[in-house]
């Protein structure tokens, strides 16, 4: 599975006259390495261990970043690790709701479930009501509205190559299923 996922990711993106970005596997913690920093020719987008989920999620990330944050490692986000207070918890889910969209779309695309992602285990503060279902009203505007074109590409690439349907249709999602 996470090896198709990184087939499609990089038949889409990693030419060199192109985004010249990768899809690497097999590391301890999620990370983007823009080519300045690795001294590698091509831009990585590092996910965890052999997680699908990780891998999406992480493609999500950089299908949302704009050019000057691709340029940035880690596209110069700010991350409070595991253990978040309230506050930082709410913020976390401010801005991890388009990522998080996107995520469930491709998700879809690879006919895996999807899972809404707190982050924060330690705190024992899980994903919110109001944050599933400002995701979930995010991917019906995707889906109406139109994804980026590399997400738009993303996504039909893994739909083709999962023998998935259409994975930006509106009526393949449901509040219900965050539970």
């Amino acid at each position: 599975m996470t090896e198709r996922i990184v087939t499609v990711f990089d038949e889409c993106f990693s030419s060199p006259t192109g985004l010249n970005t990768r899809l690497v596997g097999g590391h301890a913690e999620p990370y983007y390495r823009p080519a300045s920093e690795s001294g590698a020719h091509w831009h990585q987008v590092e996910f965890t261990r052999d997680y699908p989920a990780s891998a999406l999620h992480e493609v999500a990330h950089w299908c949302v970043a704009g050019a000057e944050r691709r340029a940035l490692p880690d596209y110069g986000y700010w991350y409070a690790p595991d253990g978040r207070s309230t506050a930082q918890q709410a913020e976390f889910e401010v801005v991890e709701v388009k990522p998080q969209a996107l995520e469930w779309i491709f998700a879809r695309a690879c006919g895996l479930k999807f899972r809404v992602s707190a982050d924060n285990l330690d705190a024992g503060l899980g994903p919110s009501d109001a944050f599933k279902r400002n995701i979930w009203l995010q991917v019906l505007r995707y889906c109406c509205e139109g994804v980026n074109p590399r997400a738009h590409r993303f996504a039909r690439a893994l739909a083709g190559a999962f023998a998935q349907p259409d994975p930006l249709l509106p009526e393949h999602f449901r509040l219900e299923e965050l539970g």
